[in-house]
């Protein structure tokens, strides 16, 4: 493994009983990078996440963790990762700060007064430091998850879901604050459904019924879509995406405001379906594939393969 890598396994799997929760998942994460891993629930990240920092033993693949190797020293990447968990799971009825020394005692952090108060201050908690954690919104339990799973300094940041029920101000604060220590070497991990959060992320791996489907920069990753997206406005646009979906060629017709987008797979054959309607009132325009676009296609294609 080269040292620019925070992640660097090849054929990760994991099976319970007869499913097959993580297939053979290669993943690269360089240091300092923030990946976004992306997948509906049931897809894997959870268990792929839990294989990665020691709490889950993989049944096949290799590779290291921060330069550890990742089935034989599963106790000692355990030591250098922090892991958030997607449920808040501190005690409410301990402070801040008592949640924080309890956490630093669980990893023998050296002086450890010292570093529950440079933590505080360090993620905005300190003036809220005898504040009850049952009493903290859920901008501030976040808050409180991340600096737990960084008071012993680690190198590396999983993060499962950690915005789920977080307002829209409070979600923005967390990925600043996510882009300010990346800036300063650490490495991320961060499960996430939220589309606008993926597009912050250096890069990107897509997870889809325990297959890796995609990986890379979102531009990479909306490129191996091959997708074809197209804009239209105008009157009745969902009488309009009703008679477009029955075309094989349409695989989404979803409004976005005003608007309608219709995607296929096949440029030709998407143009062929949509040219009787090419006609006013509609007003049609060729369109960069999002995301969102991206992220229902590879569901549709996986649950096309599967029938």
């Amino acid at each position: 493994m080269s040292d620019d890598f925070a992640i660097d396994v090849q054929g990760m799997t994991k099976r319970f009983g007869s499913l097959t929760a993580v297939d053979h998942v290669d993943l690269a994460v360089r240091a300092g990078e923030i990946c976004g891993f992306l997948g509906p629930n049931g897809s894997g990240k959870t268990t792929f996440i839990r294989m990665l920092c020691g709490l889950l033993r993989a049944e096949e693949g290799r590779g290291t963790c921060l330069g550890y190797d990742v089935i034989r020293a599963s106790e000692t990447i355990k030591q250098h990762v922090g892991y958030m968990t997607q449920r808040f799971s501190f005690w409410e009825d301990l402070s801040i700060a008592e949640n924080l020394d309890f956490v630093a005692r669980m990893y023998f952090v050296k002086e450890r007064r010292r570093a529950v108060r440079e933590t505080l201050e360090r993620l905005g908690l300190a003036e809220r430091r005898n504040q009850l954690a049952g009493q903290l919104s859920g901008g501030w339990k976040q808050r409180l998850a991340l600096a737990a799973c960084m008071i012993h300094q680690p190198k590396l940041l999983l993060l499962d879901e950690p915005t789920a029920g977080v307002d829209p101000k409070a979600r923005r604060e967390f990925w600043e604050e996510i882009h300010r220590l990346a800036a300063q070497g650490l490495t991320f991990l961060i499960a996430t459904h939220y589309m606008d959060e993926a597009e912050r992320c250096h890069r990107l791996a897509f997870i889809l019924r325990g297959r890796l489907l995609a990986q890379g920069s979102v531009a990479d990753v909306v490129g191996q879509a091959r997708l074809t997206t197209w804009s239209v406005a105008g009157p009745d646009l969902l009488t309009l995406a009703a008679r477009l979906q029955r075309d094989p060629a349409v695989e989404q017709a979803v409004a976005f405001g005003n608007l309608l987008h219709v995607s296929g797979p096949d440029a030709a054959a998407l143009e062929r379906a949509l040219a009787p309607f090419h006609t006013p009132p509609y007003k049609w325009r060729q369109v960069e594939s999002g995301l969102e676009d991206v992220f229902i296609h590879f569901m549709s294609r996986a649950e096309g393969e599967s029938s």
